[in-house]
């Protein structure tokens, strides 16, 4: 790793995750709630969604390789951020880890909300008024602490918790990407387009959606410090987490489109729950069943991304590129300030968002934002990677050479597809709610600007980029 670290990593602390509990952050960050409710929030466009989501997938697993081959190179905490950095050097370097660390916390804003939908889903069974927005962001607010106190208490504890809630988060999924396939009615896949827009510009709408579901193919790599022999399970994890994620996601979206119409799931709050009362015929116990998994999903991808949140802000503090408090380790070995300050923006977000907007508008919003920060970082490593290859094409005879910049290509223009088509689209959203997720993203990134203004003398000199291996 580049750059003199304020604090050192514990050597325990370092080794703390093993490829099973790498491979778990992948899965576990990955799958949060966001494919839960990806449904409702497609389903404007309708089935052809389901073409968006493969479209995606394609582009998830060109990063997935890419970031596996960029971590045998520079398996360096921080991950897009180190990429960045060592390819195009500082400035670059705090954009992407500003850029990323936006994605972070706005990301676990947009967990906890579309998570409250299965809470108040299965709360006003028994409650019914914990259906209004003030308990909506009660229970935001629980959601978000709870594993903000589970990461400051240590890496082996957000480990067990991880491991445990990937496993139960499979649970929904596998039912209906299996059980599920049965029950589909192909009437429901028709219309494909629901939208009023062409096939294209549909499925290039609901791509910029369904990524959300995709973030944190690169978790394994910006969280590298905390992993046992890096260079092997870095991109192990990142595979085997990325293509275990992506054959569920597609198979049960395909279930959950044939068994509901797009109507119906447009409706719906909780629109898995929906489709697994649909699928056996009536009653509300399967919804409730899938409910609680999904609870338990999200909260192990609040759990995961709550890590994520500081990771990112300790590898750059170490580089001088951050203030140096997110440096600092706590006695519990993990980066205090990081979580809380992370966790306290990514209230503040989720509750704004609250704010004269209400159901899949405040959680497309964040997703959206979501995807603006994280496809920046992508496109950069994607540009560092393509410029270290045709570097080492110059010097070395290999043909992974050709491959490794054909993907990189690949996701570079994923990542700019994301960006453009980031937008609350809809007859009924005003024009501030349609560009709303540029508008914060934007404020976000631009209070970044007196931080690098401050920390530019303390800024170490980014070391190259270490010969292929």
């Amino acid at each position: 790793m580049s750059g003199t670290g304020t604090t050192d990593v514990d050597p325990q602390t370092r080794g703390g995750l093993r490829l099973p509990q790498a491979t778990a952050l992948i899965v576990g960050s990955i799958i949060g709630v966001g494919i839960f409710n990806l449904p409702g929030s497609l389903a404007s466009f309708g089935p052809i969604s389901i073409w968006a989501m493969a479209l995606t997938t394609v582009g998830a697993l060109s990063l997935a390789v890419m970031f596996a081959a960029m971590s045998r190179r520079l398996p360096a905490d921080g991950g897009p951020y180190a990429y960045a950095r060592a390819a195009f050097g500082n400035p670059t370097g705090f954009a992407n880890a500003w850029s990323y660390w936006i994605t972070a916390w706005a990301g676990n804003a947009a967990i906890v909300v579309g998570w409250v939908f299965y809470v108040q889903y299965v709360v006003t069974t028994f409650w019914p008024g914990a259906d209004s927005t003030l308990w909506a962001v009660v229970f935001a607010v629980v959601g978000l602490w709870v594993p903000a106190l589970i990461n400051l208490s240590g890496v082996k504890n957000m480990g067990v918790v991880q491991v445990w809630t990937s496993i139960i988060k499979f649970i929904p999924l596998a039912l209906m990407s299996t059980i599920g396939l049965f029950a589909i009615s192909t009437d429901n896949f028709t219309p494909m387009n629901t939208s009023g827009d062409s096939n294209a510009q549909a499925i290039l709408g609901a791509m910029a959606l369904c990524l959300f579901s995709y973030l944190g193919v690169e978790t394994a790599s910006v969280a590298a410090a905390k992993v046992r022999d890096p260079d092997h399970n870095v991109p192990r994890a990142t595979i085997f987490g990325t293509l275990a994620t992506a054959a569920v996601y597609l198979l049960s979206l395909i279930a959950v489109f044939g068994a509901v119409p797009s109507p119906v799931l447009g409706e719906s709050s909780a629109p898995y729950s929906t489709a697994a009362d649909a699928m056996v015929g009536g009653g509300s116990w399967a919804g409730y069943v899938v409910a609680a998994c999904v609870i338990v999903s999200g909260f192990g991808a609040l759990n995961g991304w709550t890590m994520i949140c500081a990771e990112m802000p300790l590898a750059a503090a170490k580089d001088g590129l951050f203030p140096e408090a997110f440096g600092r380790l706590s006695a519990q070995g993990v980066p205090a300030f990081g979580i809380v300050s992370s966790t306290v923006l990514a209230t503040v977000a989720m509750v704004v968002s609250y704010m004269g907007t209400a159901g899949y508008t405040v959680f497309n919003t964040l997703v959206f934002m979501s995807g603006i920060t994280a496809a920046i970082p992508y496109a950069f490593s994607a540009l560092a990677q393509i410029k270290w290859r045709v570097v080492d094409g110059r010097t070395m005879h290999t043909p992974r050479v050709v491959r490794d910049v054909l993907v990189a290509v690949v996701a570079l223009v994923f990542s700019i597809l994301f960006i453009i088509y980031s937008r609350n689209t809809g007859d009924e959203n005003t024009l501030f709610e349609e560009y709303a997720p540029f508008i914060m993203a934007g404020v976000a990134f631009l209070v970044g600007i007196p931080v690098y203004l401050a920390q530019r003398s303390h800024m170490t000199r980014p070391e190259p980029a270490p010969a292929y291996r």
